[in-house]
């Protein structure tokens, strides 16, 4: 498992974090996802083998946030 923390521009509500743990909870390999709005970070724990960083980033990006 891998883990990592992203820093998401764009984020506001509850609705921003719905949206994104939503995203990312639909992805295969991914175990979890917390969304911080304060320091607008996400941080997700997930299998390599089975989801790439970059398909991580294009889901939050689809979103429409920006993943810096």
């Amino acid at each position: 498992m891998e883990q990592t923390v992203l820093s998401v521009q764009g984020m506001s509500c509850g609705h921003c974090v719905k949206a994104v743990e939503g995203a990312l909870s639909e992805l295969s390999g991914v175990k979890s996802v917390k969304v911080n709005l304060e320091s607008a970070t996400v941080e997700v724990e997930y299998d390599e083998s089975k989801v790439s960083l970059e398909t991580i980033k294009e889901s939050i990006d689809d979103q429409g946030y920006d993943v810096a």
